[in-house]
């Protein structure tokens, strides 16, 4: 068994393009959800988003190549350059040593509803070549790997929202037990388009609110429905004595993580959420000696009724009585819902909550439900000496995965 460290971050969000300006926004209870701009909501149900905002492609690459992809992989090639360029990996480990794992919910959907419309309007003559290489969901991966030449394993993640986490814990595990050196992983989503939303609205899935302060609402008992949002983590794992040996800066060490099903339903959770907990409980195994009250857990907390009221039982059967001494909160109350994406912000929010000793809040909570009742650092960011941190994330089908950080010590 190797030990495993991030040594690199890169996020494209609805609070900042950067990691330095995701974080300022957390810390500051940032809220980025408003009226989506994509499209005319005029006669929608569904009014809000959390867009990604000021965005420039041109920062990561040319305009020809950006108008090559979708939105989605641009936004995943952007936060990874970010996340290379911030670890200096690249050039100092061999090519076959170098694995991508990472992931996308749902893929091109943004072109998919183009091809569609021009298919119906204009036939299927008019169908660009780059339609397929576009649309499918492994090609964030497989453009990572083609960028940086990556030529150990190239695995496209999907466990629908928990497709973030599920990738950098698989990757983890990849170098943990010596079959890759390093890895780029996390995740990618941008479907903020009105096939989409009125998809999700369908399952009852989206809060119908039109007040970005009253929409996305974790463990509130006002809480309707999550919001959407989009953008791209990316984390930069490495074998502990390769980075060290390359003098190379170490955010936090991997030290677990719990990949489980519910095996119960196609989007709701169990109830008894035993599954889940045990996702929660095989990663908090590498914080073992670590108090509860130094411990940050980055909830999936999206804000739908069901969901909220079971993550809270889900914690409690984790940690039984010490769950009311964890430090918990969700930035999806600020961010949305990320989708395939939300695991990597989310835990690249964990890493910085340890390296910075802040607790992100959780914004416009101020009816807390009585089902839901655990510390979730309502509204203002709290500072406290934290020395672990889980990450959870819970997907339609039943995914449930959680990955641990620790900060790193020789």
């Amino acid at each position: 068994m190797r030990r495993v460290v991030v040594t690199g971050l890169g996020a494209v969000t609805p609070i900042g393009n950067t990691v330095e300006d995701f974080w300022k926004g957390l810390v500051e209870g940032q809220n980025g959800i408003s009226t989506i701009t994509r499209y005319d909501v005029s006669e929608s149900k569904y009014t809000l988003a959390a867009e990604v905002k000021d965005f420039d492609a041109t920062l990561y690459m040319d305009k020809l190549a950006a108008k090559k992809l979708d939105r989605f992989c641009v936004y995943a090639m952007a936060a990874t350059a970010q996340a290379m360029e911030d670890s200096g990996l690249d050039g100092t480990v061999d090519k076959e040593d170098m694995s991508v794992y990472f992931g996308s919910g749902i893929g091109g959907f943004e072109t998919f509803c183009e091809s569609s419309t021009t298919l119906a309007e204009k036939g299927a003559r008019k169908i660009s070549p780059l339609f397929i290489p576009k649309m499918i969901s492994n090609i964030a991966a497989g453009n990572i790997a083609i960028r940086y030449g990556a030529e150990g394993a190239c695995v496209s993640v999907t466990t629908a929202c928990a497709t973030g986490t599920t990738a950098i814990g698989e990757a983890y595990r990849a170098i943990l037990h010596g079959y890759t050196t390093a890895a780029i992983c996390g995740g990618t989503e941008a479907s903020i388009v009105p096939l989409a939303v009125a998809g999700f609205g369908s399952c009852m899935a989206l809060s119908p609110s039109d007040d970005p302060n009253a929409a996305s609402l974790p463990f509130d008992s006002r809480r309707g429905g999550f919001i959407m949002g989009e953008g791209a983590g990316t984390l930069i794992l490495e074998e502990y004595e390769h980075a060290k040996a390359r003098g190379a800066k170490i955010y936090a060490e991997v030290v677990g993580y719990g990949s489980t099903c519910d095996a119960h339903h196609v989007t709701a959770p169990s109830p008894e959420a035993k599954a889940s907990a045990k996702a929660i409980k095989d990663a908090a195994k590498g914080l073992e000696g670590i108090e509860p009250q130094r411990i940050y857990y980055n909830a999936h907390g999206t804000g739908t009724p069901m969901n909220d009221k079971i993550e809270t039982l889900a914690i409690r059967n984790a940690f039984g009585g010490e769950a009311e001494k964890l430090h918990i909160s969700s930035t999806k109350s600020m961010t949305g819902h990320m989708l395939g994406a939300a695991g990597a912000i989310e835990a690249i929010a964990s890493i910085l909550a340890i390296r910075n000793g802040v607790v992100p809040p959780t914004i416009n909570l101020k009816e807390q439900d009585p089902s839901c009742d655990l510390n979730y650092t309502p509204n203002i960011a709290v500072e406290a000496s934290l020395e672990g941190a889980l990450s959870t994330s819970l997907g339609f089908g039943g995914h449930n995965a959680c990955v641990a950080f620790k900060k790193i010590k020789d």
